[in-house]
């Protein structure tokens, strides 16, 4: 191994008290690969397999916490008891690679397809669509219904705890439910749910506080509980990195074992007019709260010397998803010096050699500049 590239095979300890053998970690990547139910695959299991030998921890595909935030159909669920044989296979799965297995819970909220809700219609924290062609409007929830969510989320995880899993990452990030209750865009509310920046931190801090009690319950060994956000929103009244930072500052105090952003680029900027920062949104979120608690960087990290990069501005743990999916021996290859054999493009034939479930291949295939494909 290039010695430069030994901070990436470092050690580390989660707070909880889970161990990572190394500094990188399998970002979550929709797959769409489940059964109609939600539950585990043979193509979901293969691509798991290809990819768990080297880092330190694989964070699973987002998994479905409640029949009414649908967001496609064969998307992973962790919604019923009758899924747990599946999810206890996937556990064994990852472990047997010599991995950590996290899984990352969700409720689409507004996103959520009307097709596929009993209802018709998605539940979100006020009747407001989201700004893009085609949005459903959605149905403000009522208290019965918020506290459904809660409960659901803190029931999912006392599933991933049975099933045998190391963690869960609450998933606030990409404009679903969680964060559709932080944001003043998506949250218009005047009662204990809304209104003031606090109270728009309610929701999410009440999920942290269920799903931790859940983990005191059931766990039988160090359990870990991760939080994933988006530092800012495009739309008007939308999130922006001052809300960010202040909710960042109360995350911090939740005993949790990482916050980890959802950014396209690791050193991106904000890009919201109102501020005049020209820092690495990741870097501004390790430099407010880094010292209370664990951040995960992300972003177009493809290189180990982008990794070596990353991990120089003090942040200790980076996730990875372009760069696995393309080359799903990353970490072996760093680490036995053959970086140079690493693939940097994708082929459009190599679905097969790399594992890949048809849906996923279809939208890494289709959607334009996504990923380096070539014929």
């Amino acid at each position: 191994m290039n010695n430069n590239y030994k901070s990436i095979f470092e050690p580390f300890e989660l707070p909880s008290g889970v161990q990572l053998k190394n500094r990188v970690i399998m970002a979550p990547m929709t797959l769409a690969a489940s059964k109609s139910n939600g539950a585990v695959t043979e193509e979901e299991l293969a691509y798991y397999i290809e990819r768990s030998q080297g880092v330190g921890a694989v964070i699973t595909s987002s998994a479905l916490v409640s029949q009414n935030g649908k967001l496609m159909e064969n998307g992973f669920g962790v919604d019923d008891d009758v899924l747990l044989p599946g999810l206890k296979t996937l556990a064994n799965t990852i472990h047997e690679q010599g991995s950590k297995a996290f899984v990352q819970i969700f409720h689409a909220g507004r996103r959520s397809n009307p097709a596929l809700l009993s209802g018709g219609q998605p539940l979100s924290a006020s009747a407001v669509a989201a700004e893009h062609e085609g949005s459903a409007t959605p149905k403000a929830m009522t208290e019965e219904e918020i506290e459904n969510a809660i409960h659901e989320f803190a029931h999912a995880t006392r599933r991933v705890i049975e099933a045998g899993f190391d963690g869960v990452e609450i998933h606030g990030a990409n404009g679903f439910l969680i964060q559709q209750f932080f944001s003043p865009h998506s949250n218009r509310r005047e009662d204990q749910w809304g209104g003031t920046l606090e109270k728009r931190m309610r929701f999410p801090l009440e999920i942290i506080k269920r799903v931790k009690e859940m983990v005191t319950k059931h766990a039988k060994s160090p359990f870990v509980v991760g939080y994933r956000f988006s530092p800012e929103e495009r739309e008007s009244l939308g999130i922006t990195m001052e809300d960010t930072l202040q909710f960042v500052d109360v995350l911090a105090e939740q005993k949790l074992d990482y916050i980890h952003l959802s950014v396209d680029h690791f050193w991106g900027e904000p890009r919201r007019e109102e501020s005049n920062s020209t820092k690495s949104r990741v870097v501004m979120v390790q430099e407010r709260a880094g010292n209370r608690v664990p951040v995960i960087g992300v972003g177009g990290l493809s290189t180990p010397d982008d990794v070596v990069k990353a991990l120089g501005t003090g942040i200790p743990l980076v996730t990875m998803g372009h760069a696995l999916i393309m080359e799903p021996k990353w970490v072996e290859k760093v680490q036995s010096g053959q970086e140079k054999e690493i693939r940097t493009t994708l082929p459009r034939l190599a679905q097969k050699e790399l594992v890949v479930p048809d849906h996923l291949w279809g939208f890494i295939t289709n959607i334009p500049g996504w990923f380096p494909v070539v014929d």
